[in-house]
């Protein structure tokens, strides 16, 4: 009897474990949707975030350091990064950087975009859809040449620059990011020869575009006058509202990085914070010993420092490490843009070098030192990141991330530069560059005051 009733049984206990594993699996299906729902918003704003660093963000920045004839001109500059780079990452060099190719650049698989479309790209971020992932990344692209632009400011064709960054972002930029964020790239934290630990940018924002700005400058020459003739900036206060704006955009940057609305973005966020306040401080406290009081320009300039020297180290170290990062670079920086420029007397116009160059570079050193796998275990659970941590080779693939870095800014560059050189000429002539680039390659002026 009891083997009987068992056997009557069966049917509807079936039926309840049925009925028990469709309701998991309804909800499993949910909550997957709800994180990728929760995922895709965060990583849009994030985009959206990064794209204000470049509008009104850096041209704000950028627009009030140069002299008023200029104003125009520079902030066109980023504007058009924001116009030309766009059609050209969808056209080729999303594909080139993010593609798959072999070690140092990708292949031509997702040229016009084909392939990227609103399904996961389970390589890169597997609960966002593709296109997201592809336009998260457009934002660096399109603010990372933009930083060049502060080295030749108040000096270069406007054409000149149209064809220069375009030649760039070929050759310089799509080979950087793939070799470091790209499958199979040479640099990849997770898997390459070189695992080099760049969260958000460090080599492949700051680095090249901070080296880019320095031959760009040399190769140039010296604005007119420079430095006999004083330049200051003509609106500190436009310079500070486009630096605040950089401050919250670089969460976007950052906290953005992890590619989901996760606790690592939550990490990165809170680094990203406590470096740019103790780069401030550091900046401003290290002004107000040498000159006797803190200035406005002081405290942007040292928080975009700390901004730029967490960039890679954001998802990788802990609060209190983010502090230390912050507090050297602001000092750091301050020495290069005020003691070192002077001593080689490079006219690096808005020190694009002296903050991205060297914080860049600073910041990718100081990564290898400070990353902590508590915070990311990149290199799988149990396993030591940095140095500090007991992973002492990390230093090296750092110095090593760094060094191509340098080096593919450098010979890159300076190819570019001599050919765009040799067709159409790069500097303005002497009565341009007098009569400011406003007029000059634009035909209007950014004031329009009439005399009392």
């Amino acid at each position: 009897m009891v083997t009987g009733v068992a056997m009557a049984q069966t049917p509807a206990a079936a039926d309840r474990i049925a009925a028990l594993e469709k309701t998991a699996a309804d909800q499993a299906t949910a909550i997957a949707a709800a994180q990728s729902a929760g995922d895709n918003a965060w990583m849009l704003t994030s985009a959206a975030l990064v794209l204000l660093m470049s509008g009104p963000g850096l041209a704000l920045f950028y627009g009030g350091l140069v002299r008023k004839k200029n104003i125009l001109g520079t902030m066109m500059q980023t504007f058009a990064m924001m116009a030309v780079i766009t059609v050209l990452w969808a056209l080729v060099t999303y594909s080139l950087a993010f593609g798959t190719g072999n070690a140092f650049i990708g292949g031509l698989h997702n040229v016009f975009l084909h392939g990227v479309g609103i399904s996961p790209i389970k390589e890169y971020a597997p609960t966002i859809p593709g296109q997201t992932f592809m336009v998260y990344q457009l934002m660096f692209a399109i603010i990372t040449p933009a930083l060049i632009t502060g080295a030749f400011a108040e000096r270069m064709k406007f054409s000149a620059m149209l064809v220069f960054m375009v030649l760039w972002a070929l050759i310089v930029y799509s080979p950087m990011a793939h070799m470091v964020w790209g499958i199979g790239g040479l640099l990849n934290a997770a898997g390459g020869k070189f695992p080099c630990l760049d969260f958000a940018g460090g080599t492949v924002v700051h680095v090249t575009s901070g080296v880019s700005a320095l031959v760009t400058a040399l190769y140039l020459g010296k604005r007119l006058g420079y430095p006999k003739k004083a330049m200051p900036p003509h609106s500190v206060v436009l310079s500070f509202i486009g630096a605040c704006l950089l401050w919250v955009g670089w969460f976007g940057f950052n906290a953005g990085s992890a590619l989901g609305a996760s606790g690592l973005a939550t990490s990165a966020f809170v680094a990203t914070h406590f470096a740019a306040a103790a780069a401030a401080i550091g900046w401003a406290a290290a002004e107000w010993i040498r000159n006797g009081k803190p200035s406005a320009l002081g405290g942007i300039s040292g928080a975009v420092a700390g901004l730029v020297a967490i960039t890679p180290a954001s998802g990788f170290v802990t609060p209190m490490n983010a502090l230390w990062i912050g507090l050297i670079a602001g000092v750091f920086c301050f020495f290069m843009v005020v003691k070192v420029k002077n001593i080689f007397g490079y006219d690096d116009s808005l020190d694009a070098f002296g903050v991205h160059g060297a914080g860049g570079t600073l910041g990718a050193i100081l990564t290898g030192l400070f990353a902590n796998s508590v915070i990311n275990p990149i290199f799988g659970a149990g396993k030591a990141t940095g140095f500090f941590e007991g992973n002492h080779a990390q230093v090296v693939n750092q110095l090593v991330g760094v060094a191509i870095a340098w080096a593919l800014s450098i010979v890159g560059t300076l190819i570019i530069l001599f050919v765009v050189d040799k067709l159409m000429g790069l500097r303005v002539s002497e009565d341009d560059e007098r009569e400011g680039l406003d007029l000059s390659q634009h035909g209007e002026e950014g004031y329009d005051w009439e005399a009392a």
